[in-house]
């Protein structure tokens, strides 16, 4: 389930304990269906809700910014009505658009992949799709559009449309979309959140594989193990010969037990 995006300095909301009786005092007849289960620690683990910059196209999905090249930090937002415009980033460091972050949900677009393309399409917080103006329901050619990486500036991208132009920014923060050429004011940064990055995703599922306790080693193996024993197995585990290994602390179990 999508979590709703939270923001510096918003404050979390408390949750209410559903109540263990109605109004009268009575207990719910289905009260033992309703029991709560003791939640698994992977489960107490909160999502990565920081916001890191996309480096290539194949990083751009889920919630994202665009963060211009424009004087005072801005990035592109829409209205409840799809008017988009040049928002001011207040969430930033030093006017540095590699640390810039939302403090608006108005700011925020959801990127997604159209299939069997490279193409990518832009969703406001109101559900509605393109980026010069986020009033269409549907997707069509004229709301997708291809992320191209600048060549001398890394981390940074231009906005290409169906139309082989792309999006600018003009010396006045308009937004136009008809520029014929890479340039200064069609450089953007994308900035989106770490969770949604597969880079890090992938980097952080192989950490919770990597990781496993002795207890747990020691009933794949089905005895007690030596901590020299307990070494090999977490480092083949990332490694990735871990069964090999399991195997072999096996059979010199079996050794031990009739020498």
């Amino acid at each position: 389930m999508v979590k709703p995006l939270q923001f510096k300095g918003e404050k979390k909301p408390r949750k209410r304990k559903a109540p263990d009786a109605d109004a009268d005092g009575i207990k719910s007849s289905n009260d033992a269906s309703n029991s709560l289960a003791v939640p698994k620690l992977s489960e107490l683990n909160r999502e990565d809700d920081s916001w890191v910059t996309a480096e290539a196209p194949a990083d751009i999905i889920g919630p994202i910014i665009f963060a211009l090249p424009s004087a005072q930090p801005s990035c592109i937002a829409c209205d409840a009505n799809g008017k988009v415009f040049a928002s001011e980033i207040e969430n930033i460091v030093d006017a540095d658009l590699a640390t810039a972050e939302p403090h608006d949900v108005r700011q925020v677009w959801v990127a997604c992949r159209i299939a069997g393309t490279e193409n990518i399409s832009f969703k406001g917080h109101h559900g509605g799709s393109g980026v010069l103006s986020a009033s269409h329901e549907a997707i069509s050619p004229e709301e997708s559009f291809r992320c191209i990486p600048t060549p001398d500036s890394a981390g940074m991208f231009s906005i290409l449309t169906e139309r082989e132009q792309f999006i600018t920014i003009t010396e006045d923060s308009k937004l136009r979309g008809n520029a014929e050429s890479m340039s200064f004011n069609t450089t953007l940064r994308i900035r989106m959140q770490a969770r949604f990055k597969p880079k890090l995703k992938a980097n952080k599922e192989s950490k919770a594989q990597e990781k496993i306790s002795r207890k747990e080693l020691e009933e794949v193996v089905g005895r007690r193990l030596e901590d020299d024993e307990v070494r090999i197995l977490k480092k083949a585990r990332i490694q990735g010969d871990y069964h090999e290994a399991i195997l072999n602390v096996r059979v010199k179990g079996k050794h031990d037990k009739y020498s």
